[in-house]
């Protein structure tokens, strides 16, 4: 299938775009070649609206990959289908720029100058959404942004609201799932006071002794990050999106290995063996599984996790904990001063931002599942700013391709998605009439 979808489906296109685009002092009149991804198959040339996904933190492909609504939307609406490439010095503000300049060139090119702008993301690419339609409401008729914690990365949430939240994902299936969770990590907290490494190194396969206690934090946070990816892609069907996961992970693998296990560790070791989801690995090495940076709840791997972590220190903030207490997790602290001082060390510097004021005609979505959800929009601000609620949701699932798997409230959420901009493209189209 994704191999048909990148032969038959999308053009691969390079955009020629300015470096940057508000300081000529810096880099001049500077130019790189921007990737995107295009399809006109079920355009309705020069008068069809043109869907446009703001890109995220990593390669474009995998998210048009994994965001098969947006096709499927087209052929039901006639659009022209593009996924851009997030590069912009990695700023919101340059990336937003690079979207503005891109669409408004490729509209000239293409003749469509007349055909209403609808901009859709995931993630932080769905926060990307939101900030397009907010500062080029000139370019952009409307915005889909899915899974987008606007709120919580903006400082406005509660710090312990993540990981509680991935908690409460495991406890609905079953509470002794979370006990279990919780007790595993208390005995590894147990053996690492007793410095007793070998059992630690034993007991969790790992390539290594531990032999400090900067290790066993690197453990507790590999650990950890293997329980937020499995809540985020709790999908009703197996996925590669970010990694392997099984189906339905968190009900039917998860807690089930966790609750079966002979002993609490091993059971933990088991339950987090996404990391292997190959079966090549015969040990797990601490730090080339996980990198911890200034996103506690991940970075990822490779130059994304770079390019996430300098914008995670510069303009996205997330202070997110675990206690121990009110989620299954080794208390692990990330203060504002713990980020400041990470950030300087790492980056040279920390800033944030964030603004909804005059904003309309946006879609927030979220789906209950979602650890993310509650860090965003769940009630709808005005009749143009409406918040839609997935109960059987995970990361933006609404943005996936219709699968025979999907729960009911998924399908009901992307009808009401579909036909809010239904209208939001008519009314764009009557204003530019």
């Amino acid at each position: 299938y994704e191999e048909y979808f990148k032969e038959e489906y999308f053009r691969e296109e390079y955009f020629n775009q300015v470096l940057d685009h508000f300081s000529y002092n810096s880099l001049g009149n500077g130019t790189y070649d921007q990737r995107y991804l295009i399809t006109d198959q079920y355009w309705k040339k020069g008068n069809g609206p043109i869907f446009f996904y703001t890109g995220n933190e990593g390669d474009t492909w995998e998210f048009a990959l994994n965001s098969g609504f947006i096709t499927e939307l087209a052929a039901e609406q006639g659009a022209l289908v593009i996924f851009a490439e997030h590069v912009g010095l990695l700023t919101v503000e340059q990336a937003l720029a690079d979207y503005a300049v891109m669409i408004t060139e490729l509209k000239k090119e293409l003749g469509a100058q007349k055909c209403p702008v609808i901009v859709f993301g995931g993630s932080y690419g769905g926060m990307l959404s939101v900030y397009m339609r907010i500062r080029y409401p000139n370019i952009v008729a409307g915005a889909l942004a899915a899974s987008a914690p606007i709120l919580s990365t903006a400082g406005l949430g509660d710090s312990r609201q993540f990981f509680r939240d991935v908690t409460t994902d495991f406890e609905k299936f079953n509470p002794a799932c979370k006990d279990a969770v919780q007790g595993a990590f208390q005995t590894l907290n147990t053996l690492a006071q007793q410095k007793d490494y070998r059992r630690i190194q034993s007991a969790f396969s790992l390539c290594k002794t531990p032999s400090t206690p900067k290790d066993i934090h690197q453990l507790n946070g590999l650990l950890r990050n293997a329980f937020t990816m499995m809540a985020m892609l709790d999908y009703p069907y197996s996925t590669h999106f970010m990694g392997s996961i099984p189906c339905q992970g968190l009900g039917l693998v998860a807690c089930e290995t966790m609750l079966n296990g002979t002993d609490l560790m091993s059971a933990l070791r088991d339950t987090v063996g996404m990391y292997n989801s190959t079966g090549q690995l015969t040990c797990y090495d601490l730090y080339s599984l996980y990198v911890e940076c200034a996103d506690p709840t991940g970075c990822g791997l490779g130059f994304d996790s770079y390019a996430w972590d300098y914008q995670a220190c510069t303009e996205i903030e997330m202070c997110y904990e675990s206690n121990n207490v009110t989620d299954m997790f080794p208390p692990m602290t990330f203060t504002e001063q713990q980020r400041e001082q990470y950030c300087s060390k790492r980056w040279g510097w920390c800033r944030v931002q964030g603004d909804l004021d005059t904003a309309s005609n946006i879609i927030f979505s979220n789906g209950d599942r979602d650890p993310w959800a509650n860090g965003g929009i769940r009630k709808s601000l005005s009749p143009s700013l409406i918040a839609i609620n997935i109960p059987e949701g995970a990361h933006h699932l609404d943005l996936r391709e219709s699968n025979p798997a999907d729960p009911e409230s998924v399908i009901v959420a992307r009808k009401e998605e579909s036909e809010i901009i239904a209208q939001w493209v008519k009314a764009a189209r009557k204003k530019s009439s």
